[in-house]
């Protein structure tokens, strides 16, 4: 294949130095990531490549880009899997040019010393946004640069975050010294990308579901000003906030600090946290998913599984809220999916042979959203989900390559995928985007929004509730990716910088 200019600008970059690549989905990391391959076999013909990627179909994924690629013969190429038994892998390991794996499976055979990365003359890190704490990429880089004769590290993600602690953290941990970043409106990728057209459709909530929202609400509230009256709470109470005032207090009482106000504490947060869960639900989601929660509560508390849901589930306000969603739940759905509905009949009813992605949060709501779009003519829609959690939710790997395959061939014509749609992969080009709901990650919005305008025109659709805290996340992910492309642009010229000099004094 032949490189476009900015695939070849950053090639030049990367030949010698650690980098961090950022480039949105669709705009050829994995052909940088084979240019710098056969680079490297070049420079060092005896050593191996090491290729990771968080998933075994991801990994699966680059293992046949390359091998479609790479010149007949020029490598030998091995795919590594933890369910291939310890003997073979050794064999492999010995044998091979270039390994694809997951890093859970190298950093197992690190651990137990059975393979070494004094031969490998690169390591290559995809969706490296991953590359934090205790993730197995940690272990890997780590050892990689400690074992390596000949070290190079090459990490690739659509977005490493928006926080300058967590991009140096990844940077640290990978020994990174050159940054190469992308966005669609840079100038050398310009002229290779397709026009996306992006549109907010705003759903107002029905009085009924408002009612339950508003009783809901002053359960929450209660609970919220109960944490700051015990002086507990000092902040607003985010998701975030009440995630760690938990940690911190979980932490306290393990530690011995019994005392009423921590237990009573620890209570009050487990249960601000499920009624913001449940708002959440009621606000973004569906009617459907919203009874389940409830419900799910409800059976906590009978079950005594948890008292933080006896004590919510014992309110009048639950209880008439619960009746109130029961009686809507026979009746009509929150206004997002009559409106979502809408959209896509247009979308087909334009173009017959549209492909569509309608990404959602949760999955309770995705299989209302996929009964829904399956009831008008034309949409044949499927659930693309990760995998099985009960006996009855979840794909297994092969039943999620099942779906992408009839998806390819047009079998079906929509998706409605959770999370496990957003990263890295082989999912066909397609003309329309769905955000079900905003979300507050900068990651994840430039992960799905890089699934259309790829190859040709695309469109991106966001729903949004009325004064619900879909307003509040659409912001806080514009923003958050703004502060992303400051904090990397202004990294990679502190390192070109740091470069120039270095190469100054030399002379």
């Amino acid at each position: 294949m032949i490189p476009r200019e900015y695939q070849q600008n950053i090639f030049e970059t990367i030949k010698e130095k650690n980098s961090l690549v950022v480039l949105p989905t669709g705009l050829g990391k994995t052909l940088i990531a084979l240019m710098l391959s056969k680079h490297r076999i070049e420079q060092f013909p005896k050593q191996k490549i090491l290729f990771l990627a968080p998933t075994r179909p991801l990994a699966q994924q680059h293992f046949d880009y390359f091998k479609a690629n790479l010149p007949e013969l020029y490598a030998e190429l091995e795919l590594f899997t933890g369910k291939v038994n310890q003997a073979k892998r050794y064999k492999l390991w010995q044998n091979a040019n270039i390994i694809f794996s997951t890093p859970q499976c190298i950093a197992n055979d690190l651990k137990k010393n059975r393979i070494s990365m004094e031969e490998v003359s690169l390591l290559i890190e995809d969706e490296c946004h991953r590359c934090l704490k205790n993730y197995a990429y940690t272990h890997v880089a780590k050892k990689y640069q400690e074992q390596s004769s000949n070290p190079l590290i090459l990490g690739i993600t659509a977005s490493p975050g928006s926080d300058q602690k967590t991009i140096d953290e990844i940077c640290k941990n990978l020994n990174i010294q050159n940054v190469e970043v992308r966005s669609r409106f840079s100038e050398d990728v310009k002229p290779f990308v397709h026009n996306l057209e992006t549109d907010i459709v705003k759903v107002d909530l029905p009085n009924e579901l408002k009612s339950v929202i508003k009783s809901i609400n002053e359960i929450y509230d209660k609970k919220v000003n109960e944490l700051k009256n015990r002086r507990l709470l000092f902040m607003p109470a985010t998701k975030k906030s009440l995630l760690e005032l938990q940690a911190r207090l979980g932490r306290l009482v393990s530690s011995g600090a019994k005392h009423f106000n921590n237990l009573r504490g620890l209570s009050i947060c487990s249960q601000a946290i499920k009624l913001q869960h449940l708002l959440e639900l009621l606000e973004t989601q569906s009617i459907y998913a919203s009874n389940n929660y409830m419900k799910k509560l409800l059976e906590e508390a009978e079950n005594n599984v948890s008292k933080a849901s006896k004590e919510i589930t014992g309110s009048n306000n639950f209880s008439h809220s619960y009746f109130s969603i029961g009686q809507l739940l026979n009746n009509q759905e929150h206004p997002k999916i009559s409106k979502l509905k809408e959209i896509v009949s247009e979308e087909i009813k334009n173009n017959i042979k549209a492909k569509i992605i309608v990404f959602s949060q949760y999955r309770d709501t995705g299989i209302v959203i996929s009964n829904e779009l399956n009831k008008i003519a034309g949409i044949r829609s499927k659930n693309f989900v990760g995998q099985k959690i009960t006996k009855t939710s979840g794909l297994s790997q092969k039943e999620q390559k099942a779906v992408l395959a009839e998806f390819k061939e047009g079998i079906i014509n929509v998706i409605v995928a959770t999370s496990i749609g957003e990263e890295g992969l082989d999912i066909p080009e397609v003309n329309c985007v769905i955000f079900y709901e905003p979300i507050s990650s900068a990651i994840r919005k430039i992960q799905r929004a890089g699934r259309t305008a790829r190859l040709m025109p695309g469109k991106l659709i966001m729903l949004m509730t009325i004064g619900t805290r879909d307003e509040i996340y659409h912001y806080a992910s514009i923003r958050k990716e703004k502060k992303m492309y400051g904090i990397l642009e202004g990294m990679s010229k502190s390192f070109n910088n740091q470069n120039k000099t270095k190469t100054l004094a030399d002379f």
